[in-house]
């Protein structure tokens, strides 16, 4: 049976995204840091690299894919992924406006869900058949599927910066357990698995 499943970058000290998140730093300030280990050490962490880009659908929110900011994104703004992204699959955007479907090169098809995480998680199943569905960010949408009780796997990839603030992954998660089931790692990242117990 599929998964959900989510995968996602933080800070030594629990930051996704560095302060004062921008459309020139949609990470904020530090936040691509904490990254380096996807392009700078790609053989030594092909495992990971791959398994973020294995589900058959994506669910995301709004500044994942438009940047900061509660507003309505202009008409012509096509995300921060270019004219390829990687997903090459179905992804369900969170958020408070409506827009049509956005396909995109390569496969991948923005689809824009402003009925909750439980819909865009119905959605995103159906899409994604026996294949694992994941929740690729930001921090304040894997909050709401884990408050959920909506996740089966964390894969958290920790790097070893300190961002001091930002968008911390895990304030305000309450009745969480984990049970860590694989650690590996290399100079600029920890992975760590975790199955979520409910």
């Amino acid at each position: 049976m599929s998964q959900v499943t989510c995968d996602l970058t933080i800070s030594i000290d629990g930051f996704a995204a560095g302060p004062n998140q921008s459309l020139t730093e949609p990470l904020g300030e530090g936040g691509e840091l904490m990254h380096r280990w996807q392009f700078e050490e790609p053989e030594s962490n092909a495992a990971e690299r791959e398994g973020i880009l294995a589900a058959g659908a994506y669910i995301m929110g709004r500044n994942m894919f438009a940047g900061p900011g509660p507003g309505a994104w202009a008409e012509e703004w096509r995300g921060w992924w270019g004219e390829e992204p990687p997903y090459h699959a179905p992804v369900f955007v969170l958020t408070h406006h409506r827009r049509e479907p956005l396909e995109m090169q390569g496969g991948t098809t923005f689809n824009f869900v402003t009925d909750g995480i439980e819909s865009a998680l119905a959605q995103a199943r159906e899409a994604a058949g026996s294949k694992d569905v994941a929740v690729a960010g930001g921090a304040q949408t894997v909050r709401q599927f884990l408050s959920a009780g909506l996740i089966d796997e964390l894969r958290l990839h920790i790097a070893p910066i300190l961002l001091g603030a930002g968008e911390r992954l895990l304030d305000g998660v309450a009745n969480l357990t984990l049970e860590p089931t694989e650690v590996s790692g290399t100079s600029l990242v920890t992975h760590v698995r975790y199955r979520v117990i409910r």
